[in-house]
């Protein structure tokens, strides 16, 4: 699995997460326990502190301030000496972006950490590889690891999780010491619009459809059951076949969305997104399950990070764009169109739409069209106007 950190964009190197499973002992899992309810418990009191020192005295401490607190509170708390002390000072520091976060309004208000069957920890530095082991601070006998592909680049961090249903796993960061690629220039024949849906999962411009998988869907039967026959006996041994039903529609998906979004960075130069409102759109109960289920986040998030390392263009229209009801072909908007219809007929052209794809091609229209005003007014160094802003792309091929 890899993933793409945006804060380290300024070595201008491409950063890459390698998961891989390991198999620790009895005796490593309770420690690795003991580190993920520390982590814990110093991330909820470091937040509370934060909290308190501002509300009562209007002062900000930051994470260095709250870190060298450390020492002092080991002498109260004993068992803390137990873990390693750099995923104590790691855990705080994820507190502070939290809140660097939620004030560029990135993010929302940090929340305390609930008491889970699952969780992490990291590691920041001495670590090493030896022998198909995992050799971290506290764990000098090293922790089981199945290498199933090769490490590219330096080893940064480490990051060991536990699931829900029991497994656990390393993320390895490296900086693969490879350049970000240069963006290519922007063109119309190298450019698609994608218009996300619940019945197809995806429709382009160029006329591509991708069915929706649904696996969350296809798996409720099973679900339902083995969590009805949970909530009346608790047993543990229904409780994990529950977590394992629930994690293989995870790992489906996150398949699905990886191939999906790996083959449209593939085959496009720029790709042309709506920037939904999709924490607003769940409140829906009617549409609630399926827009989670298609995972649209998760998807774009994939599609951003990719485009970076493999120098493609990401271009998004406002959330308020009519996409759906702009006729692709003359620009009248039908003000009538609603959900269910999934197919209509321009009043003033004629012209038959098929909605998913008509709204796809409105999305590379409006990209395009938003780009060239950007570019336009950046050259000439002035405020938009009403007349500037019906000039239409002419150096766009």
């Amino acid at each position: 699995m890899f993933f793409l950190f945006p804060n380290l964009f300024l070595s201008l190197c491409v950063f890459k997460s390698y998961k891989y499973r390991i198999y620790p002992t009895s005796k490593q899992k309770e420690l690795i326990e003991k580190h993920i309810g520390c982590c814990r418990f110093i991330y909820n009191l470091a937040l509370e502190t934060k909290q308190l020192a501002y509300s009562g005295n209007k002062i900000k401490l930051s994470a260095f301030d709250l870190i060298n607190q450390l020492p002092d509170l080991k002498d109260q708390c004993v068992w803390l000496k137990e873990v390693n002390a750099q995923s104590l000072t790691t855990t705080i520091n994820h507190m502070g972006m939290s809140y660097s976060r939620f004030f560029k309004k990135q993010s929302g208000f940090p929340a305390f950490k609930r008491k889970k069957e699952y969780g992490s920890f990291s590691i920041p530095q001495s670590f090493r590889i030896k022998d198909n082991r995992l050799i971290i601070p506290k764990f000098k006998e090293g922790i089981e690891i199945i290498l199933h592909r090769p490490i590219t680049g330096i080893i940064k961090q480490c990051t060991i999780s536990k699931t829900a249903s029991g497994k656990y796993f390393a993320s390895i960061l490296c900086d693969t010491g490879e350049p970000m690629l240069p963006k290519p220039q922007i063109k119309n024949k190298t450019t698609i619009g994608v218009d996300l849906g619940i019945k197809s999962f995806l429709v382009t411009s160029d006329g591509e459809v991708v069915d929706n998988p649904k696996y969350l869907h296809k798996a409720q039967s099973k679900l339902k059951y083995l969590q009805r026959k949970y909530s009346k006996h608790k047993g543990k041994r229904t409780k994990q076949r529950l977590a394992l039903a629930h994690e293989k529609v995870a790992n489906q998906r996150r398949d699905f969305l990886q191939k999906t979004s790996t083959k449209l960075i593939r085959e496009s130069q720029t790709i042309c997104l709506e920037d939904l409102n999709i924490h607003g759109m769940i409140k829906n109960h009617h549409l609630a399950g399926a827009i989670s289920d298609a995972g649209w986040g998760m998807f774009v998030s994939m599609l951003e990070y990719k485009a970076e390392w493999y120098g493609k263009n990401i271009l998004k229209i406002g959330r308020f764009e009519p996409s759906s009801k702009t006729c692709s072909h003359c620009g009248n908007i039908n003000q009538e169109l609603t959900l269910k219809d999934r197919s209509w007929t321009c009043s003033e052209c004629g012209t038959v739409h098929d909605r998913d794809e008509n709204a796809a091609i409105n999305i590379k229209n409006f990209a395009l069209k938003n780009l060239s005003v950007e570019r336009r007014l950046k050259s000439q160094r002035e405020l938009p106007t009403l007349a500037g802003a019906m000039i239409s792309e002419t150096h766009l091929e």
